[in-house]
């Protein structure tokens, strides 16, 4: 009863777990009444198992920065993921007009790949020639630079030279043109919001 009542005034479901952190940094996991560390939390994140992390004292919410803090340590642990050129276009959307925007986008291409694993897993079995892969990576590559132009004008032309590459597939072109629409009416939604 305790649990639910603690559960309520955090705002978070019922089959949502809390953590709770206390001032001494450790974590305390509300559901098996144990501590755990920030290993256990990323463990739960690959099993898909939702919870909230909330500060003992004040009762915020500090998922977002426990999260964060996972991804830190897992970069400097080895297990490098993002790329430097990443990090620096993240950090220079702080700020920037469309910051608010940057979530959501970042949450659907996320989407996208996850959704996509399977056909990328494929392609690497099969080798990296005429595969999926390719048209998955051509549209995402896309995607970017559309994005990173629209965010930040004058991106995509510091590179110099085009490099050249052979001509897309068909669909791939199909792809573009409906992300550059959704781009488009995406950039109108958020213009009409600046008003």
């Amino acid at each position: 009863m305790a649990r639910k009542s603690a559960e309520a005034s955090m705002n978070v479901s019922d089959d949502t777990i809390v953590i709770k952190k206390y001032a001494n940094r450790r974590l305390y996991n509300t559901a098996s009444s144990s501590y755990i560390t920030l290993e256990d939390l990323a463990k739960m994140v690959r099993e898909n198992v939702d919870f909230a992390v909330f500060d003992a004292k004040s009762g915020e919410d500090i998922t977002h920065s426990i999260l964060t803090q996972i991804i830190m340590d897992e970069e400097a642990n080895g297990g490098q993921m993002l790329p430097v050129s990443f990090l620096r276009q993240l950090i220079s959307m702080y700020g920037n007009s469309m910051q608010s925007m940057m979530p959501s986008y970042l949450d659907a291409a996320m989407t996208n790949f996850r959704e996509n694993q399977s056909k990328i897993r494929e392609a690497f079995g099969k080798g990296m020639q005429n595969n999926p892969i390719t048209a998955i990576h051509e549209t995402n590559m896309a995607m970017m630079r559309v994005a990173a132009e629209t965010f930040i004008p004058g991106v995509g032309g510091k590179g110099g030279a085009k490099k050249s590459s052979p001509p897309p597939a068909e669909t791939s072109s199909d792809e573009i043109a409906a992300l550059r629409e959704q781009m488009a009416a995406m950039q109108k939604k958020l213009d009409e919001l600046g008003k």
